[in-house]
């Protein structure tokens, strides 16, 4: 119910990506203060999830709003520590508000089952009832819209909610927390807990937490589901992503051209749906090429807060430098550099942490740029002969997230849709991140887990369900009880 600095003294540094100095200092929890934040989550658990959905239904629908009317607040501070243009960061926080509002709808997603006389006299229904205590684990990509994926579904359907932001930038999960408030949800039904490995590993074992959501890499996603998974938990735990979108000869190439720059150079390429890797099929190669190429190198990179920018910096020092070296490693092999971004700077900024739009051509699959996920700006370019090999290409690749086709053939595309392994599909779009009514989640190692987020399958993770048959016999037939199995 309100702000503490808590018992931890350990803290962590957070900067500006676009100028690298550092603007605060996060305090991290320590063992007491996760004790003290699952403690009260139980508590509230005791009560919450007793209170009627009409109750429920107006603390989101306040929530909604005070979300709306603090959208340029949240995308300021989304800026300052993300370094995500402006545009992007009111984009995400519209993406969260879709899944509020499909939240806001809880009393219809909740409706149970009945049949009656399924035996004589007898009735079953069945309905569904909260987990419990859910702990959110959210990445530095999306500060926002990720938290937001996962709260509004978990605490509509009566849980309670303790959010582990990234340390990178965590003041937009403050906010969240006070317009939780303000909108009048009770005390620790929403939490935030600041902290490194040691605050993820204590919400994974502690026996009062009986959900986890993740959002991350696949190596962290993969040790949470198997840590809390081994400690009795529900785990939704979603991993990283080698996205490809396949580009046809038949497509329309400025549109896949535009769409691809977008999609791979867009919030620094730092998005789990990026499209990171470009297979050109047949002779369309040479032509797709140059024209992304084009639109690389007219991308407007900035400070996030300069009108008109369409890119900011990567997150960090340590990543740029892991995306230079994937880079160089790929030229080396004999790659072609088409756009090298590795010595961007911002006059005036050359402290921040720059990396510009990139582009690979004759990329081999045996290379760190087409094998790793770089999430930067970089778009490797592979050649197939055709739809066949691509699909075969994109199926091979361990992650199945997301991918995209581009073509004028409703036979192609549906042959592609149908036949790759990859959890979410576009057809001439570039990241198909689905709306909030469906589920976001891939397959292979995309998804740790048998639950994607949000939408339907969001409500059915956040909830059990119960089944109970009932008999009302008449008190003087209240005999008639046998030893065999009653079948009617």
């Amino acid at each position: 119910g309100e702000e503490t600095n808590g018992v931890g003294e350990r803290t962590q540094p957070v900067f500006n990506p676009a100028t690298g100095e550092q603007t605060g200092e996060l305090r991290l929890a320590d063992a007491a203060d996760l004790e003290t934040a699952v403690a009260n989550a139980r508590k509230a658990a005791e009560t919450w999830g007793d209170i009627s959905l009409a109750k429920r239904t107006a603390v989101l629908f306040k929530f909604r709003e005070l979300v709306a009317a603090h959208v340029d607040d949240l995308a300021a501070l989304v800026t300052a520590e993300h370094g995500k243009v402006l545009s992007d960061a009111k984009g995400e926080i519209g993406r969260g508000l879709e899944v509020i509002e499909f939240a806001c709808g809880i009393p219809q997603l909740l409706k149970g089952a009945y049949s009656d006389q399924a035996s004589t006299g007898i009735d079953v229904f069945s309905y569904r009832q909260p987990v419990g205590v859910v702990a959110g684990i959210t990445p530095f990509n999306f500060p926002v819209m990720v938290p937001l994926w996962m709260a509004p579904v978990a605490v509509a359907t009566g849980n309670t909610f303790i959010l582990k932001p990234s340390e990178r930038d965590p003041s937009a999960s403050m906010l969240l927390a006070r317009l939780w408030t303000e909108a009048g949800l009770p005390e620790g039904v929403f939490q935030v807990l600041h902290g490194g490995k040691e605050t993820v590993d204590g919400l994974l074992r502690h026996p009062d937490v009986d959900a986890v959501s993740f959002v991350g890499s696949t190596p962290i996603a993969k040790y949470v589901h198997e840590t809390a998974t081994a400690h009795g938990k529900r785990v939704q735990a979603l991993g990283g992503a080698k996205n490809h979108a396949i580009i046809l000869p038949d497509a329309d190439l400025d549109n896949a051209a535009d769409h691809l720059s977008a999609a791979a150079f867009g919030s620094a390429g730092e998005r789990c749906m990026a499209i990171s890797v470009a297979v050109a099929v047949g002779d369309v190669a040479d032509a797709l090429v140059g024209k992304v190429a084009e639109r690389a190198e007219a991308v407007k990179v900035a400070e996030g807060t300069d009108p008109g920018a369409e890119m900011g910096p990567v997150i960090t020092a340590a990543s740029k430098e892991r995306m230079k070296n994937i880079v160089t490693s790929a030229a080396d092999a004999g790659a072609d550099l088409i756009v090298d971004g590795r010595e961007f700077t911002v006059p005036g900024k050359e402290d921040g942490f720059w990396f510009g739009p990139t582009v690979i051509d004759n990329v081999g699959t045996d290379m760190d740029a087409y094998t790793e996920e770089i999430f930067g700006p970089v778009l490797g370019v592979v050649r197939v002969e055709t739809v066949e090999e691509a699909i075969e290409l994109i199926n091979s690749n361990p992650y199945g997230n997301g991918t995209a086709i581009f073509t004028s053939s409703g036979s192609n595309a549906r042959k592609f849709h149908r036949g790759v392994h990859v959890g979410m599909i576009g057809v001439n779009v570039p990241i198909p991140v689905p709306v909030a009514y469906h589920s976001f989640g891939g397959w292979k190692s995309s998804l740790f887990g048998d639950k994607h987020i949000y939408g339907e399958e969001g409500v059915s993770f956040y909830t059990r369900g119960k089944v109970v048959t009932q008999r009302w016999p008449e008190p003087t037939h209240a005999s008639g009880a046998t030893y065999n199995f009653p079948s009617n």
